[in-house]
């Protein structure tokens, strides 16, 4: 292959105003079609996303020649340092690594206002900032520590304390502890029982919970409000908030896969998620999205192409994403974004 001026080419393309910051690098490499390698040498742009040409306008089309060279267009997202979510840092921004002294790690969603005092507060789960507590089995308490970066990270609650948890939404998993005066004693017959054949075991009485789940959210106070960002992270600023639409394009900053890209499948739907311990859950009126988060995302908030919030991201598998609906968690923490 020739040698060409990679360097020249590269401030060229990324100085332009055509194409919206969208380039991102310039290689040598082969021309690819259909994914087949045709073996021609080619000019290899790599951009933070690849659209289809009907979705661009003319001037932003990147040429088909460049230098005598065929172009070859290779999506690669927002490259970046590797360790810069889930390193300590201050101020924190959206898209972190942090979360209750407990847990391992998750991802802080956003800075949102309490509605009622001005405060300014860390958005992210119930399950990352409040130890996927109910709010009666001890997992977490108002005023427990959060960390940044979390645990996973090598965050240490002696100095990496950045929030006290203020306020959560319980999660009602679908088997509880029963409450229930005859089925506690029923409970310790039992237990008196099979301690003579088996005392290592204990049985427990469980109670089939009627309650679904709207969200899996919470807040935290931090402890200097100067040690947070609202901007998040690569992606900025939020606008406001969208209801979900079908095939709506979106996008989240997290800890774990970073920006990553996306659109809706489905709204309305209803659920049940596995928790811990063989628990599960069952969430209502939910936001159904294409894979776009590993474990550690969890908390990151979900905008629309224009940086409006649609969701809060809370599970998901290799298959799909699953995600609050935005007004729901503003609704039940009383909070808001501006």
């Amino acid at each position: 292959m020739k040698k060409i001026d990679i360097l020249g080419i590269f401030r060229e393309l990324i100085n332009s105003d055509s194409y919206d910051n969208n380039i991102v690098g310039v290689g040598q490499g082969n021309k690819y079609i259909r994914g087949v390698n045709t073996g021609k040498a080619a000019l290899t742009i790599l951009v933070k996303k690849k659209y289809s040409k009907s979705n661009l306008r003319h001037e932003s089309l990147i040429p088909n020649e460049i230098d005598n060279l065929p172009t070859d267009i290779i999506e690669v997202g927002d490259i970046r340092l590797l360790n810069e979510r889930i390193k300590f840092c201050r101020p924190a921004q959206p898209g972190m690594s942090l979360g209750h002294y407990k847990i391992s790690a998750g991802t802080f969603g956003a800075v949102v206002k309490d509605k009622t005092t001005g405060e300014l507060l860390i958005l992210s789960n119930n399950h990352v900032l409040a130890n996927i507590t109910d709010g009666n089995d001890d997992r977490a308490s108002i005023g427990d520590a959060i960390i940044q970066p979390g645990t996973y990270d090598g965050g240490k609650l002696e100095d990496c304390t950045i929030a006290q948890l203020r306020r959560f939404v319980p999660l009602c998993r679908q088997h509880t502890t029963s409450r229930c005066k005859i089925a506690r004693a029923f409970e310790m017959l039992l237990n008196k029982s099979i301690h003579v054949f088996r005392p290592n075991y204990r049985i427990q009485v469980l109670r089939e919970s009627e309650k679904a789940n709207l969200v899996d959210c919470a807040v935290a106070a931090p402890l200097n409000t100067e040690a947070i960002n609202p901007e998040i992270l690569e992606i900025g600023s939020i606008s406001g908030i969208k209801e979900a639409t079908l095939n709506m394009p979106i996008k989240k900053s997290g800890r774990t896969t970073g920006l990553t890209y996306s659109k809706v499948l489905a709204t309305n739907v209803t659920f049940q998620v596995n928790m811990n311990n063989q628990e599960y859950a069952i969430f209502t009126d939910q936001i159904l999205a294409e894979p776009m988060s590993l474990p550690g995302d969890s908390g990151s908030l979900v905008l629309s192409d224009d940086n409006y919030a649609i969701g809060l991201l809370f599970a998901g598998s290799e298959q799909a994403t699953m995600l609050n609906k935005i007004q729901h968690v503003l609704d039940k923490l009383n909070i808001t974004f501006s």
